[in-house]
């Protein structure tokens, strides 16, 4: 039943991409493409919920070797299954938000020429993200999380003929290298100390070298293994300053976006850290560094957020700044807080993204917000599931995103480890930052005067074949289907998994938490005593003030008075904030710039000099060159006069005469 849970996704992708395709004839076309692709999908999500339940409600556990791949000097190399609570979550939220996006796919890229292909995508992204949450090895992991960013690769580039497009695709793919160095590095340090890949028999060896340090250094093996290790998640869920991808993937289709931004790849890293608890609670300098680096993306990414104006990128900044929340988790030992809130965050980010999608294509594939407004009144269900969404997101009481944010807030106040204290402004300010931004774009898209026949755009047709002075429509129900059943569990899904996440047994013997050093969790359980408490207490917390705050400050600026934020940019340009901001805080002119063409350079050097000069010149060509010349000496003493031969043997005895005398004296 677990094989079949990866596998379903699998032989669906490999249908649609061998005979959904021109590669295999094309001999299942598009209705068979997107069906097979959806009830392999469907399967998975069926016994994904059926596990669940084992597991939740019958206390099963499985643990298991499925297949031996190779014994490489007592290392056992392995796929195998680690299905408990942790795992059967993320199954059951990877399968539906999966579904929700293969279905929604129908309608968003029912005229789109690569289909098929796309429906093979996700399918193959999807079986990928099983296999990384479902393994019980640091092996498989590895592979699921390789495979997640080759299918990522393949989606965001999905455009292939589009130059920003590839550019994207290559962009991520190459930072996210980067972070998988650094977690491959941690992967060997563990397989050298402790001898094996698989969890269980990890966490059992900890114990005997928890005080050992890495030869040469007087580093500890524990921090360097968790740091190296906490650097792929930099890569994979997009944490600065390995975060410059995520906003550019917005290259791809929409339906991708909400697939690996919402609830998958980019909570690959947040997965591995918690499933990983026992190793991180033995490095209190490894926690601090993730508290650092979450902060950090937590309220320097919102901040970006503000000046966008591409919708979908709105909402990649907001993602990244809610990764961040989950990371500044992870560091105060608030696993099973970072874990809620991925599965939150899960649900309204995904509704958010498939909204975004509506929206653009009732807007007939404008994606400015500039040239919206007014489109509630054309596109109801996207505006109520839309507004529901941004609710979840700004963490307002009794909406899923309010439970497992404001845990995270209250993490952090509990917390004594040093970074704490800028870790609590950065999530306090990132409250306001991210209402101001999310309410920003609701109220320039769904309220306000109607621009859409304003678009210098207008008038011309797209690759879609609208005019894009036509007026906006809603989406059928192929499209508001899916945001409708994700804006369900983006309202509830809080309320109902709240205590048993954080203070019941559903983490029980999964997520470790060393009580004695760190302190958040228990502190949480004297303050919240159920939903409807929390929340009602919520209504007098900093938190729902700044989030308020924000929405408010955000009608006045776009609905009451737009001169404000428009002579705020000015005064921004004038001091060259706005610059700063519009770079992206030079993180990518300093990858293109001193990475990139400092890299260029140094093979610049190493092939003129190295390779052209020494090596060829000198090595290679300089060798046969001086044979050449010393042969052509020698030539020069073979004259072929008896004379001459005489007069060098005479010559080589007394050369002989006098060493031997010298010898002897």
């Amino acid at each position: 039943m677990l094989l079949a849970v990866p596998l379903a996704p699998l032989v669906g992708s490999l249908l649609a991409g061998i005979w959904g395709t021109a590669f295999g004839g094309n001999k299942i076309g598009r209705t068979g493409s997107s069906s097979l692709t959806i009830l392999g999908v469907l399967v998975a999500f069926v016994l994904s919920a059926l596990t669940f339940q084992a597991v939740v409600f019958d206390g099963v556990k499985f643990n298991e070797t499925i297949y031996t791949w190779m014994v490489v000097g007592g290392l056992k190399m392995e796929v195998g299954f680690l299905i408990d609570s942790i795992t059967a979550m993320m199954m059951c939220v990877v399968t539906f938000v999966s579904l929700m996006v293969h279905i929604y796919t129908m309608g968003y890229m029912e005229e789109d020429d690569g289909y098929n292909r796309f429906f093979s995508y996700i399918s193959l992204f999807t079986f990928s993200m099983l296999m990384l949450v479902m393994s019980n090895n640091l092996l498989q992991l590895f592979f699921g999380w390789e495979a997640v960013g080759l299918v990522s690769y393949l989606l965001i580039g999905f455009y292939y003929k589009k130059s920003t497009a590839i550019f994207a695709n290559m962009k991520a793919f190459l930072v996210n290298r980067v972070g998988d160095f650094g977690f491959i590095l941690g992967i060997g340090l563990i397989a050298a100390y402790t001898g094996t890949l698989n969890y269980t028999e990890i966490f059992a060896k900890l114990p005997e070298i928890q005080n050992t340090q890495l030869p040469g250094t007087g580093w500890m093996l524990v921090t360097v293994t968790a740091i190296c290790l906490f650097i792929g998640a930099m890569g994979k869920s997009a944490q600065f300053p390995l975060h410059a991808w995520l906003p550019d993937s917005m290259e791809g289709p929409t339906p991708i976006s909400a697939l690996i931004h919402a609830a998958t790849m980019v909570t690959a890293g947040i997965f591995m850290v918690s499933r990983m608890s026992p190793l991180y609670e033995l490095s209190d300098t490894a926690l601090n560094f993730i508290l650092v680096i979450g902060s950090i993306t937590a309220l320097f990414m919102g901040i970006l957020g503000i000046i966008q104006n591409d919708i979908k990128r709105v909402i990649a900044y907001s993602t990244l700044s809610q990764l961040g929340y989950m990371t500044i988790a992870l560091g105060v030992s608030a696993y099973s807080v970072s874990v809620f809130h991925l599965m939150t965050h899960a649900f309204f980010k995904a509704l958010l993204f498939l909204g975004a999608g509506s929206v653009i294509m009732g807007m007939h594939h404008n994606q400015d917000i500039r040239w919206m407004g007014g489109v509630r009144k054309y596109m109801p269900i996207t505006w109520i599931t839309f507004l529901l969404g941004n609710l979840a997101l700004i963490g307002t009481p009794f909406f899923s995103g309010f439970y497992s944010k404001d845990a995270i807030i209250e993490a952090v106040h509990a917390s004594n480890l040093p970074a704490s204290g800028f870790a609590n402004f950065a999530v306090l300010a990132g409250v306001f930052i991210t209402a101001f931004y999310s309410f920003r774009l609701y109220f320039i898209v769904f309220h306000g005067k109607e621009r859409y026949d304003q678009n210098p755009d207008a008038h011309h047709d797209d690759h879609h074949g609208h005019g894009h002075d036509a007026k906006p429509h809603e989406s059928p129900l192929v499209v508001t289907g899916p945001l409708m059943l994700l804006a369900i569990p983006s309202v509830v899904i809080g309320a109902i998994a709240l205590m048993p996440m954080l203070f019941g047994d559903f983490f029980k013997g999964v997520i470790y938490v060393d009580g004695s050093k760190h302190g958040a969790m228990a502190e949480l359980a004297e303050k919240i005593h159920g939903w409807v408490p929390m929340a009602l207490h919520g209504f007098q917390t900093a938190p729902f003030w700044l989030a308020l705050a924000g929405v408010l400050v955000s009608y006045v600026f776009y609905m009451v008075k737009p001169e404000i934020p428009a002579a705020i940019m000015a005064f921004s340009k004038k001091i060259g904030l706005y610059q700063v901001l519009e770079g992206k805080y030079g993180v990518d002119w300093v990858y293109e710039n001193i990475f990139a063409r400092g890299a260029r350079a140094f093979g610049t050097v190493f092939w003129k000099v190295g390779d052209q000069a020494i090596i060829d010149g000198a090595v290679v060509n300089g060798s046969w060159k001086l044979m050449a010349k010393f042969g052509q000496w020698i030539r020069g003493l073979q004259t072929g006069y008896l004379y001459h031969y005489a007069l060098v043997m005479l010559l080589g005895i007394v050369a002989l005469m006098t060493y031997f005398v010298w010898l002897n004296k």
